[in-house]
């Protein structure tokens, strides 16, 4: 188990406290996981002896500390909350130049387009198509992808959790209706 944080710039609060950088278990680095606990490491590297999910099962606590660098773009709570609320245009997710400058769905136009979604559920689904486990899905039928996006997969492929998957596509919708206030400016 592990924590994702989300930072508008990570690298300010790992200035600020000591860690440990995470191992995949291919042997490189993570790119967002740290241990801010003592866990061995190489002292050149900075990097853990044990891959996350052998840490994991030791007993050590993985902290995935994110860049989401849309959030230098909301001035204070209540902006956050109208950007929220507002209905964003879903049609602009059918566009390459749009869907290229959006937070977490860049480089995924053809699958958007394809599917089409028109609320926070079906892009949730989406965000969960886009992963290994799921993108079978893509392409099929909403009803078909709505019985079988949240379930578990037993291949052990990765795969996005649905609480994963909303929150992301919440921060996609904030960032959608930042980009078009942004031309509206």
């Amino acid at each position: 188990m592990d924590i994702d944080l989300d930072f508008p710039d990570r690298n300010k609060l790992l200035e600020l406290l000591p860690h440990r950088v995470a191992k995949l278990t291919n042997g490189k680095p993570h790119n967002t996981g740290v241990y801010f606990t003592e866990i061995p490491n190489n002292p050149l590297t900075n990097v853990s002896n044990i891959d996350y999910k052998t840490a994991e099962s030791l007993g050590f606590f993985k902290i995935d500390c994110l860049n989401v660098s849309i959030y230098q773009g909301i001035k204070d709570n209540d902006h956050l909350q109208q950007l929220l609320e507002r209905e964003p245009v879903w049609e602009l997710l059918e566009h390459k130049e749009f869907v290229d400058q959006v937070f977490h769905v860049n480089g995924h136009s053809n699958t958007l387009a394809l599917m089409k979604p028109r609320n926070v559920t079906q892009l949730a689904a989406v965000l969960a198509m886009i992963r290994p486990a799921k993108r079978y899905l893509i392409g099929k039928d909403w009803d078909t992808v709505m019985k079988e996006i949240w379930t578990k997969p037993d291949t052990g492929e990765y795969y996005f959790k649905k609480s994963h998957s909303f929150s992301y596509a919440f921060a996609v919708i904030v960032h959608m209706n930042l980009i078009c206030e942004s031309y509206s400016s």
